[in-house]
């Protein structure tokens, strides 16, 4: 098989695929018949190939893929007027600190955000597979830790961890604000009331247990 015959494949898959592939997956194309290299520098040709056009070929965590630049959300936006709901305030800082702090325990968590995390706000980002357990901690009751998956970075467009935005940037708001638009729209709107009542709640018995002691 020559290069151009190759590069059509590849396009194919691609395009068609409903999530990223794997250098891997995509060699499986081929019956093995082409390395990882040779595929990598045919992607990066197909890449080049589309660099004038609305579809970008990116490299995230989970593997390659097509997707939409961001210049053409405004137009495909209007395709889907009604917006999903959005994930709450104690759900994105949750995640934020997980992300940057990582691997990191419930209790610190709650000892940077200063109230206690809700099952809720875990069960959410688990749900959404964007954290996981990655490890106990050598201490008392052995604690969950808690890190980013690949999906996480792959919805954000990211291949590695060292290429998040430094968080006290504009750049890194912008990329939470982004994930908080892509809540799925099953929940019927209630993720977010849902939340911020358990996430308010837990700060009054957190105020009262303050005021106890």
């Amino acid at each position: 098989m020559n290069t151009s015959e190759a590069k059509l494949v590849l396009e194919t898959a691609l395009l068609c695929a409903n999530q990223p592939l794997s250098l891997a997956e995509l060699r499986k194309l081929f019956v093995d018949e082409l390395d990882a290299d040779t595929i990598r520098s045919i992607l990066d040709e197909l890449k080049e190939d589309w660099r004038d056009r609305g579809l970008e070929l990116v490299n995230v965590a989970a593997g390659w893929r097509f997707q939409s630049r961001p210049s053409m959300r405004v137009y495909l936006e209007r395709l889907n007027p009604e917006r999903p709901p959005k994930y709450s305030r104690a759900v994105l800082e949750t995640l934020a600190i997980i992300a940057y702090k990582q691997p990191v325990t419930r209790g610190d968590i709650e000892e940077i955000r200063g109230v206690t995390v809700s099952s809720n706000v875990i069960r959410t980002l688990e749900d959404r597979n964007w954290i996981e357990v990655i490890g106990h901690r050598d201490a008392p009751g052995r604690p969950a830790l808690f890190g980013t998956t690949r999906q996480f970075l792959s919805d954000l467009g990211l291949s590695a961890l060292d290429e998040l935005p430094p968080l006290e940037t504009a750049e890194a708001a912008e990329a939470l604000a982004e994930l908080a638009l892509e809540s799925p729209s099953t929940d019927n709107g209630s993720m977010e009331e849902s939340e911020s009542a358990a996430d308010s709640a837990s700060e009054q018995e957190n105020t009262r247990t303050t005021s106890q002691s």
